[in-house]
């Protein structure tokens, strides 16, 4: 049974479709990547799925469990990681961590904090320093960890890479797998055809708020994805 389904689902604005009847099917542990232009639809789609708004039809389903009526187990269940982190800079990594865990209910002692920020790969020099001080990857490290304390079950993305050095963007890559081999299941919205090649098990490609490919990762190179992404939009 998969973890993460639409069904049909749209999202309409007056008489224009950001999402016209999407139907999706993910299974727990699966790393999901959604690619199209600005204004194909994956912002929408995101939004959607975390309750964020609410569809013009359709459903979404955890578990089988339609979401749009059980809204509680959004919050419980699923994590998001914008493309902007927004965390305190007067605060450290690990007090950023214990903060947002706490508001998520969850009381941690300080080593098992400092495991999660290792979990999500953010050195350990790094851990009592002020958020100021932070990349955009390591910011990025301890919104994944924020996400592994809640012990989440769906991590959203929305364009995870952009504006990661290499370096970053092999290091999130590799954290991604991790999770995902774990069972963590992951759904990211991306430009970035390269990568979602490299993490991927599944790649959607939308164009005006229709999802028109779903390829698995495994049967397409990233020049062959390129060539057929700039063929569909």
């Amino acid at each position: 049974m998969s973890l993460l389904q639409a069904i049909e689902l749209s999202k309409q604005y007056n008489d224009v479709y950001a999402l016209r009847n999407l139907n999706l099917s993910i299974n727990k542990g699966e790393i999901y990547c959604l690619l199209g232009q600005n204004g194909a639809g994956k912002t929408t789609t995101i939004n959607l799925m975390l309750g964020f708004v609410k569809p013009s039809a359709g459903k979404i389903l955890f578990n089988n469990i339609d979401l749009v009526e059980n809204p509680s187990l959004i919050n419980k269940h699923f994590a998001y990681i914008p493309e902007v982190v927004h965390l305190y800079g007067s605060l450290t990594g690990l007090e950023n961590l214990e903060f947002f865990s706490k508001i998520a209910g969850n009381h941690y002692a300080k080593k098992e904090l400092l495991n999660f920020l290792n979990e999500a790969g953010l050195q350990e020099s790094a851990h009592h320093k002020l958020m100021t001080s932070y990349s955009k990857g390591m910011r990025q490290k301890v919104a994944i960890a924020i996400a592994i304390a809640k012990r989440a079950d769906c991590i959203f993305m929305d364009e995870p890479t952009s504006g990661l050095d290499p370096k970053a963007t092999n290091d999130f890559i590799t954290i991604c797998k991790k999770l995902a081999k774990n069972g963590t299941t992951i759904f990211m919205a991306t430009h970035d055809i390269f990568n979602a090649v490299n993490v991927a098990n599944t790649i959607g490609i939308m164009r005006e708020g229709i999802l028109v490919n779903s390829i698995d990762s495994k049967s397409i190179t990233a020049t062959a994805l390129e060539k057929l992404y700039l063929e569909t939009i």
